[in-house]
């Protein structure tokens, strides 16, 4: 049976009855995840802020709720042919979970950059019944290998946003907030990596909660729903920053953005770095084991804490996915971002004593040398010196760089030179 549809200028949404049916045929596949009130959120944002917990699916993201809506949906003989799909981690452990449930054999393009951890639980919910190929540096690398695959096996494609099943089963996540709500929401946060979650979600709640604005919260590095906004139709673009892998995509889906453009109130970019200092606090505050995309929405409450105090806000939390080898490049970013790191190439005097002195006379009391590298092996005395120091608070850095001028220190700060930084760091 083909999907029941709402036309509204050129964007095609899933009606509120296909929801309610994939919602039923998820019983027993999904978890109803919890809506909770986080109490340090809420007291630091003046705010009532309520997290809808997805990194409590059994495949620790909302992946699955499309994944298996689909795949619920195709025929016997498609199924019998295998299915296919390219995913930076959550949407091919969903699939590989239903691939397991429905005893189908499916085959899950991953980039060669996604974390292992990622790799490992794809394996583990899949078993025996599918396969894994390690493709290319980005999602979009393996998308087009999945797509080469599924037309020389003749198998069929489960694309993790931009088809229509798969919206309505992430829908579904919209039609448990509403119910589990016993306050007027005034604002929704969802992620947006290819538009699935964020085109379901909204989907529901302008016809069921029309007064609700719905925020759309995208990595700095791969913002590519809100330039294709911005340009009216979707792009493409030409690089992107991938360590929000889970929402890293250099193309939104058509489908997605058609939705989108229609319910979305607004788009809010948060960096890198805030999304790595609020993986941090997540863990450190609430002991929530966050993925860099499942972070994103309470990110961007930093970027909103004027517009929301006193407000009712619903922050999606998207998936628990997180390797831990990843920890201390995590760390490392959120340092960066805070102003509470820094590295500088210094060449000190050419005297006795040098060094000490500048630990003794630019070094605050509380700062630490994180990298300290002579650049020239060979000769110590005169060549520059790799330095990496971390502060305790952000407002003691202009008074350090006030002692290094004081003492006569030349340095070049590497923070400001992105790619000189990636080289020597």
């Amino acid at each position: 049976m083909a999907n029941k549809t709402d036309q509204k200028q050129d964007a095609i949404f899933p009606t509120l009855e296909s929801i309610y049916e994939a919602a039923e045929r998820l019983r027993g596949v999904a978890v109803h995840t919890p809506l909770t009130e986080n109490i340090v959120l809420s007291e630091r944002y003046d705010a009532n802020i309520f997290l809808k917990r997805e990194d409590l699916q059994i495949v620790r993201s909302y992946k699955i709720r499309g994944a298996y809506n689909k795949m619920a949906r195709l025929s016997a003989e498609e199924l019998a042919k295998g299915v296919v799909c390219a995913s930076a981690g959550n949407h091919a452990q969903g699939m590989a979970y239903a691939c397991h449930k429905m005893k189908v054999k499916g085959t899950i393009f991953m980039p060669t950059t996604t974390p292992n951890q990622k790799i490992k639980q794809v394996k583990m919910f899949g078993k025996d019944d599918i396969e894994v190929m390690l493709v290319g540096d980005t999602y979009d690398d393996a998308s087009n290998a999945a797509k080469q695959y599924c037309e020389e096996h003749n198998a069929t494609y489960v694309h993790p946003f931009d088809d229509m099943d798969v919206i309505t089963g992430q829908a579904t996540v919209g039609l448990e907030i509403f119910k589990d709500s016993d306050v007027k929401i005034d604002y929704i946060i969802l992620a947006i990596g290819g538009g699935g979650v964020s085109a379901g979600v909204s989907t529901v709640f302008k016809q069921l909660s029309p007064h609700t604005k719905i925020i759309g919260v995208e990595p700095a590095g791969a913002a590519s729903m809100k330039a294709s906004l911005e340009i009216g139709h979707v792009i493409e673009l030409e690089s992107i920053d991938k360590f929000v892998d889970g929402a890293a995509v250099k193309r939104v889906g058509e489908k997605t953005f058609n939705i989108c453009k229609e319910t979305l109130d607004n788009i809010i970019v948060v960096p890198e770095g805030k999304v790595c200092t609020t993986i941090l606090e997540l863990y450190n505050e609430s002991a929530i084991v966050a993925e860099p995309a499942g972070a994103l929405t309470i990110a961007a409450l930093d970027f909103m804490k004027e517009e929301i105090k006193g407000k009712n806000v619903v922050c999606l939390v998207s998936g628990g996915n997180n390797d831990i080898t990843r920890t201390e490049e995590i760390k490392e970013r959120s340092l960066l971002y805070e102003g509470l790191k820094h590295y500088f190439i210094i060449r000190f005097p050419q005297r006795a004593g040098a060094l000490k002195n500048f630990l003794n006379n630019v070094l605050g009391e509380e700062d630490d040398i994180t990298l300290f590298e002579y650049q020239k092996k060979t000769n110590r005395e005169s060549g520059p010196v790799l330095l990496g120091i971390e502060l305790k608070h952000k407002e003691d850095y202009e008074p350090m760089l006030e002692r290094m001028i004081e003492q006569n220190i030349v340095y070049q700060k590497l923070n400001e030179q992105p790619d000189l930084f990636s080289v020597l760091v």
